[in-house]
């Protein structure tokens, strides 16, 4: 594909009509491959408008935006209307419980495309035997899928979130044929349960131990990387103020987890098992028995339970879901609410979603690169289609450029979630750039890969009378809410008109310029504002 116009060019010299008979020299060469002069394409039949909520529900359309755009993995207007219709307690309560929403028929058809998911890892050694068949690219496009297509989208969203705390990189990872099972047995599995749970299962796994390299941590040579991130980074936190000797014992707890040299799943060495007392933090045992996994899972409870864990937990998910500094306050009712339930995650997610805190922070949170290349290709209606693998792969491509790639992140302390750490010019033109590219995708008549809606489809069946509306109508569609008075009318001159111009069907705007338009909209903050 012919590379795009920078804005900056687009602003400067491009013509606000094409040529007749002919394109401009910067637009993409597929536009041109048809066999009969481009007119806009007919206006789809326009769906029904949703109802009104009732007004029992007492959920704002603010407010139901504000909680779309944090507890899902992007905003839509259909979204927005079925939370002002159910309520936004209602509606957190219902993803809370995500065994009783459905798959989509959409996330069935694209992970029916990765039977391998399903393999155990033991059957993925037998099969490939090394890392040529790492099902790393596998695990990363039902991460999109889901992230895209699934109902279940908090489920989604807390999917993402333990990924990132508990890493395990990929593809082409140390992990590599193990990385799927511990997303489906460990991330998935426990996503809204017991951290508790969800501790054991990740530190007991053949992802995690390869990762970490304790797979060949023993009494005689203990590797302290995996003692030293279960407490840095998965329970306490460095403010808990274990020492080296806390780190040395936290190791020697962990000798003896280990994979089977075979099969690759996990196993238990009792010959290399430290036994003698042991003390970290405020945690003691006499470990004396050979066979150490009870002394492993007594250990991980301990930690799990920790008030600094409870502290560590709450911190992240206030950052997550509320701001990049969030109040002291809302942590410390959030640590309350994880330790009052045993480590369970949706009490404290109830908290969260109910705090004044919470619903004063519109605003206040930045999409990062993945998470907006997700929340386009929702607001932009795109389905699977003929080539869903190779739709991935660009999508995932562009969010790499961008630095956001699911599993991606080559330390164990996972993508930061700060807007600090995306403001680089790297990273907003990679997502800008993805915008424009995933706009020509409703251009591939030639070769499809997935199914995009006909961007006039964006626009109301009945033409807007000027270009301002025009502005508005799209930006209701995409941004789920209206632009400033200077932004749309920057939109407007952007095509060589202001807002009072009368809009015609044939239009520039409504024909080759209309990716440029959407692509220039989700550009603004208001698209990049979780």
């Amino acid at each position: 594909m012919t590379p795009l116009p920078s804005r900056r060019a687009l602003l400067r010299g491009a013509p606000t009509q094409a040529p007749a008979g002919d394109r401009p020299p910067w637009m993409p060469e597929v536009i041109t491959r048809r066999t009969a002069p481009w007119s806009p394409p007919a206006p789809p039949v326009e769906p029904p408008t949703p109802p009104p909520p009732p007004p029992s529900s007492g959920t704002t359309r603010a407010q139901a935006l504000h909680l779309a755009r944090r507890a899902t993995w992007g905003a839509t207007p259909r979204l927005v209307a079925d939370i002002r219709a159910v309520g936004a307690q209602a509606w957190v309560d219902a993803q809370l419980d995500p065994a009783r929403i459905p798959l989509t028929a959409d996330e069935r058809t694209v992970l029916a495309e990765y039977p391998r998911l399903s393999m155990s890892v033991a059957a993925v050694r037998e099969r490939y035997g090394s890392d040529t068949g790492d099902l790393g690219t596998d695990s990363i496009h039902a991460y999109t899928a889901r992230a895209i297509w699934s109902e279940r989208q908090l489920f989604e969203v807390m999917a993402d979130f333990w990924t990132n705390h508990l890493v395990v990189t990929a593809p082409w990872g140390p992990a590599w044929d193990s990385v799927h099972r511990f997303q489906e047995d460990v991330v998935r599995r426990h996503a809204l349960g017991r951290y508790a749970d969800l501790l054991v299962a990740a530190v007991t796994h053949p992802a995690l131990l390869k990762q970490l390299d304790n797979t060949s941590s023993t009494r005689w040579s203990p590797n302290e990387n995996l003692g030293r991130e279960l407490l840095e980074l998965h329970t306490v936190g460095v403010e808990a103020g274990y020492t080296e000797a806390d780190v040395r014992h936290s190791t020697l707890v962990l000798t003896g987890l280990t994979t089977h040299r075979q099969t690759g799943e996990a196993a238990y060495e009792p010959d290399w098992h430290h036994t003698g007392r042991l003390t970290v933090l405020d945690w003691r045992h006499a470990n004396t028995a050979a066979d150490g996994s009870a002394v492993v899972r007594d250990y991980l409870l301990h930690l799990a339970r920790h008030p600094r864990t409870a502290r560590r937990i709450a911190t992240k998910l206030a950052v997550r879901f509320v701001g990049d500094s969030p109040p002291a306050a809302l942590v410390d009712r959030l640590a309350a609410a994880y330790l009052a339930a045993d480590t369970r995650i949706a009490p404290v997610l109830r908290t969260l979603f109910a705090s004044e805190e919470f619903a004063g922070a519109g605003g206040t949170k930045t999409k990062r690169p993945f998470e907006n290349a997700v929340s386009t290709a929702r607001v932009l209606g795109i389905r699977p289609g003929p080539a869903n693998r190779r739709w991935f792969d660009e999508v995932l491509w562009l969010s790499s450029l961008a630095g956001h790639k699911p599993m991606g992140w080559p330390a164990p302390n996972g993508y930061p979630d700060v807007a600090a750490a995306w403001a680089g010019a790297g990273a907003t033109l990679g997502v800008w750039n993805l915008h424009m590219q995933q706009g020509w995708q409703s251009t591939r008549t030639d070769d499809p890969w997935v199914t995009v809606p006909p961007f006039r489809g964006l626009l109301p069946a009945a033409l807007p009378a000027t270009h301002g509306e025009y502005v508005d109508a799209l930006a209701s569609r995409l941004l789920v809410g209206p632009l400033s008075t200077a932004k749309r009318a920057a939109v407007c001159a952007f095509l060589d008109r202001t807002p009072a111009s009368p809009l015609r069907a044939t239009d520039a705007a409504v024909g080759w310029r209309l990716p440029y338009v959407v692509a220039l909209l989700l550009d603004t903050p208001e698209f990049a504002t979780r």
